[in-house]
């Protein structure tokens, strides 16, 4: 076995153990709890099974990348999970997704509702200092409060945007 072939095989024993390979399962509020799986290669559907959601049909998966956006994995889709990093999953009881831009990058939701919260932890910004609106054209943007339930399923998508809070002089969030 090669050096390359040997890091590979010990990233991925590390990854899979004897409860096989672990992976991050994740609802709307983006609370994530670890799962373990055989199959090095699932498919959705198998994800959708081992999070328990049940009739599997009612449900998607979304995959969250890397750079922190997210791909809907259709049910007889695969995904390989033995990269050197556990992979994270977003399961919604959903029939559809939304789409919306936060940031300038664009996300698909699989609920009709975000929380100002949620959009803030999406786009990786301290919680405390950030806060997060919504973009009006020729108008005044509309501030999204950590607990307000805000609707992505109108027509059209819409477009969020995040920056530090006002401040007072000595550089205190208000």
């Amino acid at each position: 076995m090669t050096t390359s072939q040997q890091d590979v095989q010990n990233s991925n024993d590390s990854k899979h153990g004897a409860r096989g390979f672990e992976i991050q399962i994740g609802n709307e509020e983006l609370s994530f709890h670890s799962a373990f799986i055989e199959d090095p290669v699932p498919t959705g559907r198998q994800i959708i099974d081992l999070g328990d959601f049940r009739p599997a049909l009612d449900y998607q998966v979304f995959q969250v990348l890397k750079n922190g956006l997210m791909e809907n994995i259709r049910p007889d889709e695969t995904v390989d999970l033995r990269a050197t990093e556990i992979e994270k999953f977003l399961i919604f009881r959903s029939d559809g997704s939304f789409r919306f831009e936060l940031d300038g990058d664009e996300f698909q939701w699989g609920a009709r509702l975000i929380t100002g919260l949620t959009l803030k932890k999406l786009a990786k910004v301290d919680l405390v200092r950030y806060g997060v609106w919504l973009e009006v054209p020729r108008g005044d943007d509309v501030p999204i409060a950590d607990t307000d339930l805000f609707d992505v399923s109108k027509p059209g998508v819409e477009r969020f945007f995040t920056g530090i809070v006002k401040t007072t002089e000595g550089g205190a969030p208000c």
